[in-house]
């Protein structure tokens, strides 16, 4: 997949290193950066566990390096290296966890506040009513979608979001009461076909 140079000599990632510093030319980084590539990926997929994801983030590590390198006096690149394609794992296992919890967290709100939405969904497992879920709010027309992730997710109220889509807060009402219904309807279907 990628070019691996296995006789590297910090002399020469101190010799690239300055030569892009004083060039700001993206061959000579990707020249340094191919040295420890292979360290780059397999630090990424120890910590995303995943060979697609492990792949894209070797890509945004490279492009981070662009900005992140004039920031930093670095002595030795490798460690460098280690430490920033370290903490773009983590952030990216943080920024996971932070989105699974706000959806978590805007189903069970969803659910609480109309409860007569439930019994379509009141066997299904929590895995299924968030995947039927998502999949069920990005069949909404969009102005009801809109409003439904705004009011539930975003925890806007009526006021501010017909502020921010510049439209009367009775017609916000009427979207977020439509989008319910069809969510409802949606969620019955799913759960129809899980019977059959």
């Amino acid at each position: 997949m990628w070019a691996i140079n296995k006789n590297i000599d910090s002399t020469s990632d101190s010799e690239l290193l300055n030569q892009y510093l004083r060039s700001g030319n993206l061959e000579v980084l990707g020249e340094l950066y191919n040295n420890y590539i292979h360290l780059v990926y397999g630090v990424c997929l120890k910590y995303l566990n995943d060979r697609e994801e492990s792949k894209d983030a070797v890509n945004k590590i490279f492009e981070n390096l662009i900005v992140e390198i004039p920031k930093f006096e670095i002595q030795n690149f490798r460690s460098w290296l280690y430490v920033v394609t370290k903490n773009h794992c983590l952030m990216e296992i943080r920024k996971k966890k932070t989105e699974k919890k706000r959806f978590e967290k805007y189903s069970e709100d969803f659910f609480m506040d109309s409860t007569d939405i439930l019994h379509p969904i009141d066997e299904a497992s929590d895995e299924d009513l968030h995947e039927n879920l998502k999949n069920c709010i990005e069949k909404l027309k969009h102005e009801q979608k809109q409003c439904i992730v705004m009011f539930y997710f975003d925890k806007k109220c009526y006021k501010e979001i017909s502020d921010e889509l510049n439209m009367e807060q009775k017609k916000v009402k009427s979207f977020i009461q439509n989008g319910k219904r069809n969510l409802k309807i949606c969620l019955e279907e799913y759960k129809e076909k899980q019977n059959v």
